[in-house]
């Protein structure tokens, strides 16, 4: 992937703020690298814990000979503390994230944030892993603490298109059952779902012992709904066409809009979630520098 297509995805000014920042765990996780972050198994810091395979970048000091020669194939010896911790980032691509009254829909908006969010991660030496979802995960990338990642994460991220509905509960409890070890999950979706199924997968993820960041997206025009004169709107989502004059409707759209967001945060902060609206007309450098900021002054020592 050439250089032209990572910087349309990684904010300079984003970038530049972040890692001034940092993204730390504010609780405890399994860790597997000697790092900033508290890991509760100090005693087992150089045993072996798994195989993963080779990516351009790693350090071939860590590659298994033996399996090489058995199977012909590069894989590297992980120990417990080989990284400081896994961030899980979960993107929902569906049909209602298309939709954009700016220059960015909310999913390009989406693409942004995973990737500054990735870059940061992997640039402070901790692993990220990236699953793209519509109804289903439809790409998959295992996680990698390797910099040389973010290339592969790029590509993936500028390719998805996911055009079907969604089913953020569906991946959610998937997601619980696949991470092996505590860390941080980040969802990024506008949660147009079956909300109660959502808080279920979002209680599974916080169960499994995981650190959960929902970044609830949303258009402007979603928010505020400013259009005038007899307006018909497109339905996403396998959704009806309506023609009506949107003064006739605003008060109760905004209301019926608001009673949204807030059962969404409530429901996170039941589950002790991190939540946070993100309306796409915010510069993305604004946006993740003041949650980083806000992390950075309440993370636990």
């Amino acid at each position: 992937m050439d250089k032209q297509h990572i910087d349309a995805l990684l904010d300079p000014a984003a970038i530049s703020k972040a890692e001034a920042l940092g993204l730390n765990a504010r609780s405890i996780v399994e860790g597997y690298m000697a790092g900033e972050h508290k890991s509760p198994y100090r005693g087992f810091a150089i045993e072996f814990a798994q195989h993963r395979e080779y990516s351009h970048g790693d350090d071939t000091r860590h590659l298994d000979w033996k399996v090489l020669g058995r199977t012909d194939r590069y894989y590297i010896k992980q120990y417990e503390q080989e990284t400081n911790y896994v961030a899980h980032v979960l993107l929902d691509g569906s049909e209602s994230m298309q939709y954009g009254s700016g220059k960015l829909t909310k999913l390009q908006y989406g693409k942004m944030m995973a990737a500054c969010l990735s870059y940061l991660i992997l640039n402070q030496r901790d692993a990220v892993s990236l699953a793209l979802f519509d109804n289903a995960v439809r790409d998959y990338t295992p996680r990698s603490d390797s910099k040389a990642t973010i290339h592969k994460l790029m590509g993936k991220l500028a390719a998805f298109e996911g055009k079907e509905q969604t089913n953020i509960a569906a991946v959610l409890h998937e997601m619980a059952l696949q991470i092996r070890r505590k860390g941080i999950v980040i969802v990024i979706s506008d949660f147009f779902d079956d909300e109660a199924k959502v808080l279920e997968g979002l209680q599974h993820l916080r169960f499994g012992g995981n650190e959960v960041i929902v970044f609830h997206i949303m258009d402007p025009y979603e928010l505020e709904f400013p259009f005038t004169g007899l307006v018909e709107f497109e339905g996403l989502e396998n959704m009806d066409k309506i023609q009506t004059r949107p003064s006739e409707i605003r008060k109760s759209y905004l209301r019926e809009v608001e009673a949204f967001r807030t059962r969404i945060r409530n429901g996170c902060e039941r589950n002790h979630c991190h939540y946070l609206l993100i309306n796409t007309a915010q510069p993305l450098h604004e946006m993740l520098s003041g949650y980083l900021a806000f992390r950075l002054r309440t993370t636990s020592k």
